[in-house]
């Protein structure tokens, strides 16, 4: 681009292109300008939030309120990290705000507001990329090192059976059994060593959903009240139809068994989202991420010890769970060059699923 060039560019384009929500307050906290990135934050349009007044969005003893009073009363810029925004509006979100005024001695505060989440999920995007390749890695060992030998093992104990007697029959089919069992447990990592590129199509991500909420109306999740908040907009995905179909019926089958079997509740939600972009897993350039998926329960949450290591295999919350489905989850959703990241606390706990669009021929 020429020097010439840059007269022609719309600074609004400008804002609007970045993924931290910009936004414009003027006298009394009244709104004057919002970015895509800050409609998104508050769930509705520019139309509707310019001239409105920022109280109404968010409580005014939230700490932003002071941060904001403290800038134009020294005109010098405030930041402050790891902040809690809440409000019924927008829910709870982990924030990093920068306040600036306009001009010198202008009442006009520019509000820069990057969520956390988003630092957080890159973290966890490298913490999940290093356990798909360990689980892979692991299963490739098991099914050459521990079947063969369990093999042997089972066919010793067969032999064995055929020449004692009593009791000691007993023995060695507990033995048999639990070769069994072993070999079950190995073969269920058979999907971890499937290192072939994914075969990828245009995809309704909606059409997925309802399959999958189909299934779980009529099985698992039926005595929950299951509801779908979707962007009818979305462009398609860029997936594999059987993979992703595994991806959420796994998330909404975790989320049903999570949530109170009175009052329990699942929510669907999708969205066009701004501004994420992430290096493919395997170094080769970058991609978009702009669908977001959202699996959201009313069940009591992820206990913090195992948050950050929850889509490692063999990490469950479930008494007699084998720890291998989100490990599973994580790497169809790397192999698709995505992201997943967890949201819990107590009554909510939020699976979100970040997805690349169909490239452009």
């Amino acid at each position: 681009m020429n020097v010439s060039d840059i007269s022609y560019i719309d600074p609004s384009s400008l804002l609007n292109s970045m993924s931290d929500s910009v936004i414009a307050l003027g006298k009394d906290n009244k709104i004057l300008f919002v970015n895509h990135a800050a409609e998104q934050l508050f769930g509705a349009g520019a139309l509707i939030l310019n001239g409105e007044l920022l109280k109404h969005l968010i409580p005014s003893d939230a700490p932003i309120i002071s941060m904001i009073e403290q800038c134009r009363k020294s005109g010098a810029s405030v930041s402050e990290s790891n902040v809690y925004l809440e409000s019924p509006r927008i829910g709870s979100h982990e924030v990093n705000i920068k306040a600036n005024v306009l001009l010198k001695n202008s009442s006009i505060v520019i509000l820069t507001i990057q969520e956390r989440s988003i630092v957080h999920q890159i973290d966890r995007q490298m913490t999940q990329r290093g356990a798909v390749r360990s689980v892979t890695a692991m299963a490739a060992m098991l099914a050459h090192e521990v079947k063969n030998p369990l093999s042997g093992i089972r066919g010793a104990a067969q032999l064995l059976e055929e020449v004692v007697g009593g009791e000691n029959v007993q023995l060695t089919k507990l033995i048999c059994d639990e070769t069994d069992r072993i070999v079950n447990l190995v073969n269920r990592m058979d999907p971890f060593t499937n290192n072939l590129p994914v075969e990828r199509s245009a995809i309704n991500i909606h059409e997925i959903l309802d399959h999958v909420l189909t299934l779980a109306k009529n099985g698992f999740a039926k005595h929950l009240r299951l509801t779908e908040v979707y962007d009818p907009s979305l462009p398609a995905v860029y997936g594999n139809r059987d993979q992703l179909i595994q991806v959420f019926l796994n998330l909404i089958k975790n989320a049903a068994e999570a949530a109170p079997i009175s009052g329990g509740e699942i929510q669907l939600s999708t969205r066009f989202r701004h501004g994420t972009r992430l290096a493919l897993s395997s170094g080769k350039g970058h991609v978009d991420l702009p669908l977001e998926v959202s699996v959201r329960d009313n069940g009591e949450g992820i206990p913090d010890d195992i948050k950050p290591s929850l889509f490692d295999p063999f990490v469950t919350t479930k008494k007699n769970g084998t720890g291998l489905g989100l490990a599973l989850v994580a790497k169809i959703i790397d192999d698709h060059g995505g992201m997943i990241d967890l949201k819990s606390e107590f009554r909510r706990t939020e699976f979100l699923v970040l997805l690349p669009k169909l490239p452009n021929k």
